[in-house]
Parts: structure tokens; C-alpha cells; sequence
């Protein structure tokens, strides 16, 4: 096991500046996702980590050593890649024997380490298949086994389960977190998707333009966005917002738009609210209630709002509604139908709204902790 840092890390494609200069601090033992759309750099960054891709400027550190001009062999990492990368004409017991062949490890530690993988990702019944034989998920699985056998410092996934459908990624999302705890190798997990994130990472690292937008963990990051961004990237469905003013009155400060009014706690603010302050303001659908589908929040504001269409997904329904000029998606918990165009009331949590500068689109939140916290990972 290692801890891998990063400072001051750029990549330079030509005149494109894929990477912009982030630092990171990765614990030993600890499980990071980099996260963010496509072409923000996460995947470039973890292949500088793997020493796919050259360092432009900067310094890795793996386990307090300079790596950047270490070949990947020396580097102590292995990476499972989205395609899998197997060889076609090899069974599964040689495709985990492959790598360790050509490092000429000893044959009774090669057997121990095969047989060390293949007891923890369940191949045994796969062994004298070829890849072609198996099934999207059995190929991953074999994918980590041979990265597993290496007996890394460091594992590297790069958006390894964007090629299963959704019930594969539901299962491999949990093998691969108890796969980590089990041999408590620090792991540099790269995806899209922020539901992986959020339910596989220690420590979540957003990206965006090649820089990290922020870092935290999941709940720090989902309860304390650093942006507008980082807030609509993360949760599902995202937060919705509401372009506004703040006003201030003899009751104090408020959020208003043409359509609500919604009273702020300005201690959550810590002197950032100007009285006619441009800001965008930021719910999650769990944070609209609908009247009788939860409690009601204490000195919330209550609107009524047309639904226009609705989300069934089994346990709870997503409600598509309209209130004057302001459109939202809330949650209904024990759901039931609703019709379109039926008009509801919706009881407003004013204590979860996020605000955000309406130019720079930072947070007007001084309550962030970006530190990663040791206790909170254990």
C-alpha cells in the first residue's frame, strides 16, 4: 500500500491544456473517485498516475518517491481499463498468469497469487474459458484479477463499468467496494458517473476544465457544493435553481424571486449577503415536499404548483412542476398517481436552500470542509 500526491500536476496536448496544475493528496488505503464530464481530465490525470501519458510539469509522488520518469512496471500500480483488455486466445488461469510469467515470478508464488485472486472475485468455475466465453461482468472480474495478482501499491480504474448494464454495474459497484476493504489497497477510481461516486469513494474529487472544481467527502461534497456546478453534477436528480435577489428587511434577509419569498438564516453565511445581490438559488427535489409525502419543514414556505409530468420509479415518484415563472422537480416519497396538469402543495425547506453568486457561481456557503477526514473513511 502507498499514498500517491500530486502537485502542481499539468498535461500539455500541443496548445491544449488538458491539465491544469491540481494538487492531491491521496491517504494509504484510501478509496478517491475522480469525477466529472467528459473532457474535464480525470482519465488523463489517473493515466500520468499509471505512466500511460507523459507529466508536462509537476511531481508524482508514490509512497514519497518521485515517480514521474519511473516506467509503469516500476511504479507499483496496476490499472483495470474500460475495455478489459484481455487476450482473446488465453484462458482465464493464463491471462492471470500472463503478466507474471514475463516478471518471471517464482511458479509457487505465482500459483499462490492466482489462486489468492481467484478465490476473492469467485472465477474458479471460469478458469479454462477464453474471454470470448464469458460474460461482461465475468470479463471485469478476470480484468481485476489480473491486476489483483501484481500485488499492487496502488489500483487504478479507469470508468471500468460503463460497457455493463445497469444491474451488472449495480453488482460489480459492489464487489469492487468490498474487493478494496478487503485487501485495503489505496484505489484511484475514474467515472462519470456521480452515483458511482457517491457510493463508492472515501473521498470524492470533482473535476472540471482539468482542474478539481472540488474535494471532500460524498456527504461534504452533496450537503456543501463548492459551485453551481459541482452542485448539479452531484445528486440525482440534480438541484434545482432559481435565479433571484437578496433582499434585506427589518425580519432580515431573504431570497426572492418574482414567485417566493424564502427567509435566510444569514449566520450560514457569514457576512456574504448584500442587500439587491444578484445569486442563484439552489433546492434538491428531496427539499420540495409535497403537502402530506413528509414532514413539514419548520419555518418553510409553503407554494401551490401545476404538475406537468410524472416520474414513476416504484418506491418514490419525481414531480415535474411549474409555480408562476418557476419550474422544479421534487421527490414524493409512497407515491401515487398524479395527474397531469393537477395542482398540488409543496412545503419548501428554506433551511436547505444553497446560494450561489450569480457571476462567479461559487457558493455564498462558508461552511465547506474540502479536507479529507481520516475518522469519517474508518
Amino acid at each position: 500500500m502507498a499514498e500517491v500526491k500530486v502537485r502542481d500536476l499539468v498535461k500539455v496536448y500541443g496548445r491544449q491544456l488538458a491539465v491544469r496544475g491540481i494538487d492531491l493528496d491521496i491517504p494509504d488505503g484510501a478509496f478517491v473517485v475522480l469525477v466529472g464530464p467528459s473532457g474535464c481530465g480525470k482519465s488523463t490525470t489517473l493515466r500520468m498516475i499509471a505512466g500511460l501519458e507523459s507529466i508536462s510539469h509537476g511531481e508524482l509522488l508514490i509512497d514519497g518517491k518521485r515517480a514521474n520518469d519511473l516506467p509503469s512496471r516500476d511504479r507499483g500500480v496496476a490499472m483495470v481499463f474500460q475495455t478489459y483488455a484481455l487476450y482473446p486466445h488465453l484462458t482465464v488461469k493464463e491471462n492471470l498468469a500472463f503478466s507474471l510469467k514475463l516478471a518471471k515470478v517464482d511458479p509457487a508464488d505465482r500459483e499462490r497469487r492466482i489462486t489468492g485472486a481467484i478465490e476473492a472475485l469467485e472465477l474458479q468455475p471460469y478458469l479454462d474459458r477464453r474471454p470470448s466465453e464469458l460474460s461482461g461482468g465475468q470479463r471485469q472480474r478476470v480484468a481485476m484479477g489480473r491486476a489483483i495478482v501484481r500485488e499492487p501499491e496502488v489500483f487504478l480504474f479507469d470508468e471500468p463499468l460503463s460497457n455493463l448494464d445497469a444491474k451488472l454495474r449495480n453488482q460489480m459497484r459492489v464487489e469492487i467496494k468490498r474487493l478494496q476493504h478487503r485487501l485495503g489497497v489505496t484505489t484511484i477510481y475514474v467515472t462519470h458517473d456521480q452515483i458511482e461516486a457517491m457510493t463508492l469513494a472515501d473521498v470524492i474529487v470533482v473535476m472540471k476544465d482539468g482542474e478539481i472544481a472540488q474535494q471532500g467527502t460524498p456527504l461534504d461534497v452533496f450537503e456543501n457544493p463548492a459551485s453551481k456546478f459541482v452542485a448539479s453534477f452531484i445528486g440525482s436528480p440534480q438541484m434545482n435553481f432559481f435565479d433571484g435577489v437578496i433582499k434585506q428587511t427589518d425580519a432580515g434577509f431573504a431570497f426572492v424571486t418574482p414567485d417566493m419569498t424564502i427567509p435566510l438564516e444569514a449566520d450560514k453565511y457569514q457576512g456574504a449577503l448584500r442587500d439587491g445581490q444578484r445569486v442563484t438559488g439552489g433546492l434538491r427535489p428531496e427539499d420540495i415536499i409535497p403537502h402530506g409525502h413528509g414532514m413539514q419543514p419548520e419555518g418553510g414556505l409553503s407554494i401551490k404548483a401545476e404538475v406537468s409530468l410524472t416520474e414513476l420509479l416504484g418506491n418514490e415518484s419525481l414531480l415535474f412542476a411549474r409555480c408562476g415563472t418557476v419550474e422544479f422537480v421534487a421527490r414524493m416519497q409512497q407515491p401515487r398517481v398524479v395527474k397531469d396538469s393537477e395542482f398540488l402543495e409543496f412545503h419548501i425547506a428554506g433551511s436547505r436552500l444553497h446560494l450561489f453568486d450569480a457571476d462567479t457561481e461559487l457558493s455564498l456557503r462558508t461552511t465547506r470542509n474540502d479536507n479529507f477526514n481520516e475518522e469519517e473513511r474508518e
